[in-house]
Formats: C-alpha cells, sequence, structure tokens
C-alpha cells in the first residue's frame, strides 16, 4: 500500500520546485510510514511514500525503468496486484529481467510492454502514476472497483495528483473551494462518478485512465459491468463462488508481513475468516490472527433496532472457536470516541465532512489498535452489494422507488443529517433534484440484456446502483480510516471477476433460500457454524452508549460559546442552539451535532471557502 503524488507542468521548470513537491508527498506519511522518495524532472515531480508489504528491500519508489543508461518511464504506485507473480512469469519470457521481487517491478515492466494496456493484464487494488520520460506524458490509473483512491486537479499547464486531496491541496495552485454542486455532492448521500468536491478536482473513476498530455487531458474507461446471459444453475453457480473465493483469498493471503482479518460475526467477515484460516492450515502456515471492535457493556445491556437485531460478540466468538483463530477483541467506550484528537484525526483523514459519525472513529480506533499487531488485514466489506445483503435489496417500496434505494429506506442509515443545515440555503441547493440527476445519469449505464424485463430487470438495475454508487461511500472510509494509521485492508469481495459473475446470476438465485446473500451462504456453508448461517444481517455496530450523545452535546454547546463560527453560513445555528439546550434526558438526535462539530472543524482547519 503507499501514498502517491505528483505535479505535471508544460511550461516550468520543476527541477526548482522541490520544497513544494516535498510538501505534497509528506502529506502522505500515515499512508506510507516505511519509507519515502521524489523524483524530478523540468516537466514532472512524482513523490511517493511507502508502506512496505512485498519485497520490503526491494519496492523503493518512485521505481525507474531505465536502459542503456537512459531513463524510460517512472513509477509511483499505491496498492497490490495481486497476480503479479504470473505477470513476472510471462515478462520474463517476453524478455524482461527483473532486480527486485516487488509486485512494483512487475507494474512497471508491464507498462514498458504494453503501455496503458497494461490495466488490463491486473488483478488486484491499485491507483499508480506513470510518467513516460520518452513522451512526457503521464497516466493516472485505478484499479475496477475503486478499492484505492486518486485524485487530480487539471492546471493551466498541466495536473497535480495525489492519493487523497490533501496532497493535491499542499501545492499552493490548488484552490481550497467548495462550491454549490461540492455542497451537494457533500450532503447527498450519493457517490457521483469523478466528482470531488473541492472545486477544480477531480476523481478518477473506478477502472478508468486518465492520460494527461501537451495537448491536453483525455479519458477512457478500460473496465465496467458487464450483462450476460447467466447459463449455470445454482449448484454450478454456488461451486463456482466456492472457487473463485478460494482463489481470490489465496491469493490475498501473499504478504511479506504480519497479516489478519477483521471479523463481526456477521456472514461476509465470518467467511472471509474461515476461508483465510481454511488455506492457511492447508499450507502448512498456522491459524489465521482475527480482530473485532466492540463497546463497553454493549453485548450486556444491547437494544435491537430497526437496523441492528443482535450484538456481533457472541457471532464472532462462535467463529473463533469454530476455526480456532487467534482473536482479539478490541474494547471501546464513549470516552474514546469522543476524544477530540481522535476524532481530529478522523476528519484529516477523511479531507471532508462527509463521516458516519461513531462508525468512523470506532473503526479509525479499531484499525488504529490493529496496526500494533498486522499491517495487512483482511476484511468482509462490499459482499452486500455483491450479493444483495442490504435490506433495501428486499424491501418492495425500495427496490420499485424512483430514486437509488438507501435514500428510500428512512432513518434507518442515518444518511442526511440536514436537521441544523440553513433553510434557505437547503432550498437553494435542491438536494432531491441532485439526487434525481444523479439517480437518472446512473440509470442511463446500467448494461442490460435483450429482453430483460420485470423484477430481474429491476434488480440489474438495483445491484448496478449498489455496486457503482453507494460501495464507493464504504470504500473510501474503509481505505481512509486503514490508511490513516498505516494499515493496508483488503477486499476479497471486491475481486472483479467475483463481482461482475454474481451481478449476472439472476436475483432469484441469489435469494434461492428465501434469504439474504443465498448463493454466498451456500458457497461457505461447510466451513461456518450453523449461528453464523443463519443469522440476519447486521450493519456496523454503533455505540449504544447515551453517554456518547450527552459528550456530542456538550462539545456542541462549547462550540456554540463563540462568537464567530465558520460553520454559521451554512448552518443554522438558532436551531442548533436550541437543540443542545434540551433538557437532560430529552431525546437527541446525534448525527445533526455530528455534521456541526464536523463541518466547523473542516472549515475552520482546512481553510475552506464555500462558494455558493
Amino acid at each position: 500500500m503507499c501514498g502517491i503524488t505528483g505535479w505535471v507542468d508544460y511550461e516550468r521548470d520543476l527541477t526548482g520546485a522541490r520544497e513544494i513537491a516535498q510538501a505534497m508527498t509528506d502529506t502522505m506519511s500515515c499512508r506510507g510510514p516505511d519509507d519515502e522518495g521524489l523524483w524530478l524532472s523540468p516537466h514532472a515531480a512524482i513523490g511517493h511514500r511507502r508502506l512496505a508489504i512485498i519485497d520490503l528491500a526491494g519496492g523503493r519508489q518512485p521505481m525507474i525503468a531505465e536502459a542503456d543508461g537512459r531513463e524510460l518511464a517512472v513509477l509511483t504506485y499505491s496498492g497490490e496486484v495481486y497476480n503479479f507473480q504470473e505477470l513476472r512469469d510471462e515478462l520474463v519470457s517476453r524478455g524482461h529481467a527483473f532486480r527486485t521481487y516487488s509486485d512494483t517491478e512487475v507494474l512497471l515492466h508491464a507498462y514498458l510492454e504494453w503501455g496503458e494496456d497494461l490495466a488490463d493484464h491486473l488483478n488486484g487494488m491499485f491507483a499508480f502514476a506513470v510518467w513516460d520520460t520518452r513522451t512526457e506524458q503521464l497516466i493516472l490509473v485505478r484499479d475496477r472497483m475503486g478499492i484505492k483512491p486518486l485524485y487530480y486537479y487539471p492546471t493551466h499547464d498541466g495536473v497535480l495528483f495525489g492519493s487523497e486531496p490533501k496532497a493535491i491541496l499542499a501545492n499552493p495552485m490548488a484552490e481550497r473551494v467548495v462550491d454549490a454542486d461540492g455542497l451537494r455532492e457533500m450532503l447527498a448521500f450519493v457517490k457521483t462518478p469523478e466528482v470531488a468536491i473541492f472545486k477544480g478536482m477531480y476523481e478518477v473513476r473506478p477502472g478508468q485512465i486518465v492520460k494527461i498530455r501537451r495537448e491536453g487531458i483525455s479519458k477512457r474507461r478500460y473496465w465496467q459491468l458487464t450483462a450476460y446471459e447467466h447459463t449455470d444453475d445454482i449448484p454450478a453457480t454456488v461451486l463456482n463462488v466456492r472457487g473463485l473465493l478460494d482463489d481470490i483469498i489465496s491469493r490475498q493471503l501473499i504478504s511479506d508481513v504480519p497479516l489478519c482479518t477483521l471479523l463481526s460475526g456477521g456472514l461476509d467477515s465470518s467467511a472471509v475468516t474461515a476461508l483465510a484460516a481454511h488455506d492457511l492450515k492447508a499450507q502448512g502456515l498456522g491459524t489465521v490472527r482475527s480482530f473485532s471492535v466492540d463497546f463497553r457493556g454493549y453485548t450486556e445491556n444491547f437494544k435491537p433496532d430497526a437496523a441492528r437485531a443482535t450484538p456481533d460478540g457472541p457471532y464472532a466468538h462462535d467463529l473463533v472457536r469454530h476455526v480456532g483463530s487467534e482473536h482479539t477483541d478490541i474494547v471501546l467506550d464513549s470516552a474514546d470516541l469522543i476524544d477530540p484528537a481522535v476524532r481530529a484525526a478522523v476528519l484529516r483523514a477523511r479531507d471532508l465532512p462527509v463521516g458516519m459519525g461513531d462508525m468512523d472513529t470506532s473503526l479509525y480506533l479499531l484499525f488504529r489498535a490493529i496496526r500494533s499487531h498486522s499491517t495487512v488485514a483482511l476484511s468482509g466489506e462490499s459482499a452486500d452489494e455483491v450479493f444483495g445483503g442490504y435490506q433495501w435489496f428486499h424491501d418492495p417500496v425500495a427496490v420499485h422507488a424512483d430514486t437509488f434505494p438507501w435514500l428510500a429506506v428512512g432513518d434507518i442509515v442515518g444518511h442526511m443529517n440536514l436537521d441544523l443545515l440553513d433553510q434557505d440555503l437547503l432550498r437553494m441547493l435542491d438536494i432531491p433534484g441532485y439526487q434525481a440527476d444523479s439517480y437518472h445519469d446512473s440509470m442511463a449505464e446500467v448494461p442490460r440484456l435483450p429482453g430483460e424485463n420485470g423484477l430481474e430487470a429491476r434488480m440489474r438495475e438495483v445491484s448496478y446502483f449498489n455496486l457503482t454508487r453507494f460501495v464507493q461511500m464504504l470504500l473510501d472510509r474503509k481505505d481512509r480510516m486503514s490508511m490513516a494509521v498505516g494499515l493496508e485492508v483488503r477486499v476479497p469481495f471486491c475481486d472483479h471477476r467475483l463481482v461482475n459473475y454474481v451481478f449476472n446470476a439472476p436475483w432469484a438465485m441469489k435469494t434461492f433460500d428465501g434469504r439474504e446473500k443465498s448463493l454466498l451462504r451456500a458457497a461457505c456453508a461447510d466451513i461456518l457454524p450453523d449461528s453464523i448461517l443463519r443469522r440476519v444481517k447486521s450493519p456496523y455496530p454503533s455505540t449504544q452508549d447515551p453517554s456518547y450523545g450527552v459528550a456530542l452535546r456538550d462539545a456542541a454547546r462549547e462550540l456554540l460559546r463563540g462568537d464567530y463560527l465558520p460553520s454559521q453560513e451554512i448552518m443554522d445555528l438558532v436551531d442548533a442552539r436550541k437543540m443542545v439546550s434540551r433538557a437532560d434526558g430529552e431525546p437527541l438526535p446525534r448525527p445533526p451535532l455530528e455534521r456541526l462539530l464536523q463541518l466547523d472543524a473542516w472549515l475552520k482547519d482546512y481553510e475552506v471557502k464555500v462558494s455558493v
């Protein structure tokens, strides 16, 4: 894993811009705590911060390809290519010679062999930039599912780029401005491809290549979901899903540093942990190590709600006993979650006030604790989008709503957090209209089968929305929280082979046992305990401790005592003061207070100018 950044300027000599290029690179130190590198040329500055995972001694970056004493190309790369060993063998057969055992060098030689078409050959999660010194051309490439982030900011004479916005914003050429469209994207709980919220900044779309030349910028998609007729019956489909998962997990267990799994006790993370345990045992490599997050007193005092029927702890421990993993519970309390330093670190990791409150904070603290034991973790993220696990896949009202289904399920995900926003501003932004436009743009993209109609056609659309719009929010959250502490999190369910195969399985097959995620449950039935197989989907936990809401209210009260708040042009501070003045014991909605605190801190710390 790593953090990458760079600067291309066709009219300026960047060899004299080391200080700025270094500042951009330094912002990525959390993503890459092990090493750093900076390469300068007249028209390109390429920076890198490294988290060493494969070939610890030989994978330094930026990596330069040379021939006859001449520099050919320079690579800065974040991620993992899981088929690098096969690619290395193929490249050797084509005459390439290697100095290291790193996947980085394989990627660089793949570029020399195939140019920008190298992306078609890669299986993995990655975001990388290649500066071709022969043509003075830069390409930016992002993995098919968008697991690793990559942003760029066109300038008059070139481009700035980075793994995160903060790398770009460290360059004085990038303005810290958010306009009306940026606010709409930030508030709408949709993820519009290529939109980066900061004005003038863009995100490389999953499965996209962005090419920068003197003549300008061009873009093309090298991969996207495709529709084809699924001809396998249920037993064959289950067998193929299991075969893919076995191969994916085996590939993603390759690491030269300590590795673990994230375990919630749900079907997805339990399947990953059990498959990893099975593979490690077969290789004679011992048992898997697993980690869970919990809150002090959560299981003992758990109260079921609309989203969560059961606490995670008992189920996670069932799986631990079943597979014999070496397990650790990371137990948090409200003081941990409200700690100002932790909340500031979460905002810094996110770059934007788009967080999920205590669920972000607890994830950050979980990853920070894991990092003292392991450098790589496997996660069950994205299985719900792939196999159809969320409630809105199974709610007829949400399925048939003329909007994204997660926007039709009321307060279950607590997505809007708009209660304290200025009402005049909200009317001007027209968030529902923005969501409708995004929805119709997404509808126009859906790949379809001739003659497919009715529920099957609609569920293809719903699956597409989740795999291209919803999952991006969660993958970004996972990446930011993990890389903020130098932890690499791998997501086996995002392997593009599995994603496109299951995308084309009929909906009736995905629910053949009358439950959510039927194919995944059947594929892993032999390695999971009955308690896990019977458990109903439960989202990532949120603390139920009333003292957390009280602490939020106290922090908001303290904030609102100030004479001037950066957020006052966006938030309705009159309503905010009414909310925090409620008597002790009255119901206190947490999301609006989270929004107020985070938005104000962001405007202040990032010195953002809001232009509407």
